[in-house]
């Protein structure tokens, strides 16, 4: 019983510790984080927000192993990048695949050297309802969406530890965190994604692995062509990322 109590008082400590904290953190935010020299693997780097993120952390220094399944659409925005004076590597990649995705990051390890910071961005969406959903589409959702986060995680992340230095970054959404008609694969995947954030990040602290820190992003929609045609009451889209 003492046991119990015991471990009930830490437990609701560590949640009051948080709470404070992001409170503190919202009010006096930390300093942004400086990536320069930073070596980045980011999935989904073809379009949209990947798009963006890949121009907009090569402008800021770090090196960025651009990541796709459209190799036209990602060599684009690796000679974007270059043109601008800036440092990118282009790689096809099926994240649907974890032979894949381990063969492209062996490719990466040797031809780049080893990310210090993993943005798995890339995502698919149905928009059918459930019955309308073909089993192969919900499968490749859960893919893309979920499963490849363990698979490029898990090629990374033994060098980052070796170095207590690193950072993963996962690119979910407000649909993970409430359901939403006609995305039930959708949701599932990205409630699967924010559940594997939140866990590695506390097994991370668990074992002492300070200098490697976890981010979830959950996104609202956005106009890329995952969503054409998406309308909204309440936030309105604009423009095309």
């Amino acid at each position: 019983m003492i046991s119990f109590v015991t471990e009930a008082f830490f437990f609701m400590a560590a949640i009051c510790s948080k709470v404070i904290r992001s409170f503190a953190e919202t009010i006096f935010p930390p300093p942004r984080k400086n990536i320069s020299g930073e070596i980045v693997f980011l999935t989904g780097a073809g379009s949209g927000l990947g798009r963006l993120m890949a121009l907009k952390f090569a402008k800021l220094g770090a090196t960025i192993a651009c990541v796709d399944i459209n190799q036209s659409a990602n060599e684009g925005v690796v000679r974007e990048i270059k043109s601008l004076g800036f440092n990118a590597h282009g790689f096809k990649c099926d994240c649907s695949s974890r032979q894949e995705i381990y063969r492209v990051a062996e490719l990466v390890k040797k031809q780049v050297g080893d990310v210090t910071m993993l943005i798995n961005n890339a995502g698919i969406v149905s928009g059918k309802k459930f019955l309308e959903t073909e089993d192969w589409m919900i499968q490749k959702t859960m893919e893309v969406n979920t499963m490849a986060h363990f698979w490029t995680t898990k090629a990374f992340l033994p060098s980052m530890m070796v170095k207590n230095y690193g950072h993963v970054v996962t690119i979910a959404s407000s649909a993970g965190f409430f359901g939403v008609p006609g995305l039930c694969d959708y949701c599932a995947s990205k409630f699967g994604a924010a559940g594997f954030d939140e866990s590695l990040n506390m097994e991370l602290g668990a074992l002492k692995k300070d200098g490697i820190n976890t981010t979830v992003v959950c996104p609202y929609f956005m106009n890329t062509g995952m969503f054409e045609g998406v309308k909204t009451r309440i936030i309105k889209l604009h423009g095309q990322l």
